[in-house]
């Protein structure tokens, strides 16, 4: 597979050759349907609570006589069937979101998400992408030189300047090749990635 290179003009200077099974792999819309839904729900906190009808606060006096009123009979205001009574169910906070998702089937659903981006044209690659001082006119400037406005930036080594750099601009992300996801790497119209970052990918990924 050759993957596009492009200079700091955002044009296309060569290519670069990148594995098939990463970067030519058919598109899989199940798979990656069940990659991205699985990282969300293991990102997520059970951090929601609800009272049952023990724990809310009630009395423990019968509301009403149980006969000659016309109304049902009722023992207690906790009732689920109340206005302010205990849930039937509760959320409990210790409640389990996460989805088991196979490490052979998440790195499929990467490496599908990947040569999509490839054949749709949404990824690049570049020799390299640094800054000489955290100032975030900088990466403004080297960005909008290359023609990108939202940008996924993946690097090899992380760079101190850069990522200082582009923390305050909400549609520029910064992150190692390690760090890649399937819901960032859908989010932003366009990944940018450096060769070094190519070569870490095709060997985490392999």
């Amino acid at each position: 597979m050759e993957l596009k290179l492009i200079n700091d003009q955002g044009q296309q200077s060569a290519t670069v050759s990148a594995s098939d099974a990463l970067f030519a792999r058919d598109y899989n819309e199940d798979l990656i349907h069940q990659v991205v839904v699985a990282y969300q729900a293991n990102a997520r906190s059970g951090n929601r609570a609800q009272k049952d009808r023990e724990m809310v606060k009630h009395s423990t006096k019968k509301p009403f006589r149980q006969k000659g009123t016309g109304r049902a009979r009722a023992g207690m205001t906790s009732s689920p069937l109340w206005r302010g009574g205990g849930r039937i169910f509760p959320n409990s906070p210790d409640e389990n979101f996460s989805h088991k998702l196979n490490r052979k089937m998440f790195r499929a659903g990467l490496a599908a998400i990947l040569s999509q981006l490839a054949r749709e044209d949404r990824l690049a690659v570049v020799d390299s992408f640094m800054v000489d001082a955290p100032k975030t006119k900088l990466v403004v400037d080297k960005l909008k030189g290359m023609g990108l406005a939202s940008v996924l930036l993946i690097t090899d080594i992380l760079d101190d300047n850069l990522l200082l750099a582009s923390r305050n601009l909400p549609n520029v992300l910064v992150l190692e090749a390690h760090q890649a996801d399937p819901v960032t790497l859908i989010r932003f119209s366009k990944v940018l990635m450096t060769k070094g970052a190519v070569a870490k990918m095709e060997e985490i990924l392999a």
